[in-house]
């Protein structure tokens, strides 16, 4: 049996990058280039991630999990939010003429 869920966000949640660049960056006095330095990937990985242009993978998740001292599902948890919000936008109309199973 499902239980659905009819309450819908306003707005886009935020973005993996964002929490990183407003939350994290500052609070540990980190710049680009250190980041990615102690994650051990380019510079560009980390800026194309902080101006929301990247999304968090499962290889990024784990290296940020190890390096802030948190989950990786905190980071993909993020990400998947964000990727549902962003496809149920892109889908909204279509959504609409899918007619639902009634329970088995």
């Amino acid at each position: 049996m499902t239980i659905p869920n009819k309450r819908q966000l306003k707005r886009r949640p935020t973005h993996p990058g964002a929490m990183l660049r407003e939350d994290f960056l500052p609070d540990y006095g980190l710049t680009v280039s250190t980041l990615a330095k102690r994650l051990g990937v380019s510079r560009q990985s980390v800026n194309e991630l902080l101006l929301e242009r990247r999304a968090i993978s499962t290889e990024m998740a784990l290296r940020l999990s190890a390096l802030f001292g948190n989950s990786p599902e905190f980071w993909l948890n993020g990400q998947r939010a964000v990727d549902l919000w962003d496809a149920s936008q892109a889908l909204k109309d279509r959504l609409k003429d899918i007619e639902p199973l009634p329970a088995a």
